[in-house]
């Protein structure tokens, strides 16, 4: 820091003990403990992989405030450490306290890596930094791991350090060692005032609260029949949730749930990647969007027809399906009565290719 000395809360958490739950790939659950969440301000961000064998210090976020969460030592596997990481993730981005740019370093995690054998207390622990995407907390954790088991195997120790993971080499380095007492010389500072958090505005934040995700995810599953897999991605963000939700309203509601998902999911964040777009900016509003689907469900237009008329839609930005169908005269026919109309029509202009395909030459169906 600029300054010569950081701000934080230390001991005197605003959050204390609590736990986060987390899903893995086999469908189990399991509770990671939080040790406490504590504000601090930014030092500055340490770069070390854009200049050839030295780092660099960036300090123009110096100073901004930081929530620092610590996690009790419950996590026994990569896969459950990168979940953990992406649930708290999902969680800051749901409730807008952080956009989660990890690249940015608006979201990052430092990881405690450390080994022991079944019943025995815990290893030494080493400390990974330079962790700014989910990918390379999982590689670097996975090459502590080697790194590790293979001093441990050989008879050597491991010595507490902070460690760099070097993504290029698929290595991490020593950056520096650690003495088992954190001497950081914490001293008062005696122009912050004391921060008094009332009962009251516990309980009206509380209330405040919006729907949390993983609340929400089970709502959609129990009321709009869609699977884990799809309220999982349709609660990755709190803007996909309510876009989604503004779809199925539109549509019809609830029993249009599913076919909602498909094309939320499907056509819509297909158009959405391929123009490089973010919800926000979408030529196609979740009532516009709704709408359509409405159609395809009364019978107006089918699957097929509705691909091209969502396609116009995004070309042409604020005309609705009606609106579309109407100037392109896509209405699928749906009375019986013009159909087997417009199939005497046609089988009576075309007698010859009729006899063909009755005297056995089936290519003539095609010709009709």
């Amino acid at each position: 820091s600029p300054k010569g000395y950081q701000i934080s809360q230390m001991d005197n958490p605003i959050v204390g003990l609590g736990h986060i739950d987390i899903q893995l790939e086999d469908g189990t659950v399991k509770r990671i403990g939080v040790t406490r969440a504590h504000l601090e301000e930014d030092a500055g961000k340490s770069i070390h992989d854009q200049f050839e064998g030295m780092s660099g210090i960036d300090l123009n976020r110096a100073g901004t405030p930081l929530l620092e969460i610590v996690s009790e030592p419950d996590m026994r596997s990569v896969e459950e450490a990168v979940a953990y990481i992406k649930s708290i993730h999902t969680l800051v981005r749901w409730l807008g306290i952080s956009d989660g740019n990890m690249a940015e370093g608006s979201f990052r995690a430092d990881c405690n890596v450390s080994l022991r054998r079944p019943g025995q207390p815990f290893g030494t622990r080493c400390e990974l930094k330079n962790l700014n995407s989910f990918r390379f907390i999982e590689q670097a954790i996975n090459v502590e791991i080697e790194r590790q088991m293979e001093i441990l195997e050989y008879g050597g120790e491991i010595d507490q350090e902070t460690r760099l993971f070097d993504p290029n080499k698929m290595e991490t380095r020593s950056m520096r060692s650690k003495e088992e007492a954190n001497d950081y010389r914490y001293f008062p500072d005696p122009d912050l005032l004391p921060v008094i958090i009332a009962d009251a505005q516990i309980e009206a934040a509380r209330a405040a609260l919006p729907e949390l995700h993983k609340a929400r995810r089970a709502r959609f599953i129990a009321d709009f029949a869609v699977t884990e897999y799809d309220a999982h991605v349709l609660t990755l963000s709190r803007e996909m949730a309510d876009f989604y939700e503004a779809v199925v309203a539109a549509a019809g509601g609830a029993k249009q749930g599913k076919v909602s998902a498909n094309w939320v999911m499907g056509e819509f964040s297909g158009a959405l990647n391929k123009a490089g777009l973010e919800l926000a900016d979408s030529p196609v509003s979740a009532e516009q969007l709704g709408g359509m689907i409405a159609r395809i469900v009364d019978n107006t237009i089918n699957g097929k027809i509705a691909k091209q008329v969502f396609g116009f839609m995004w070309e042409a930005e604020g005309k609705s399906a009606d609106d579309i169908i109407a100037e392109k005269g896509l209405k699928q026919e749906t009375d019986t009565g013009a159909i087997e109309a417009i199939i005497k029509d046609v089988l009576a202009a075309n007698e010859k290719m009729v006899e063909e395909y009755k005297s056995g030459k089936e290519k003539a169906f095609n010709g009709l």
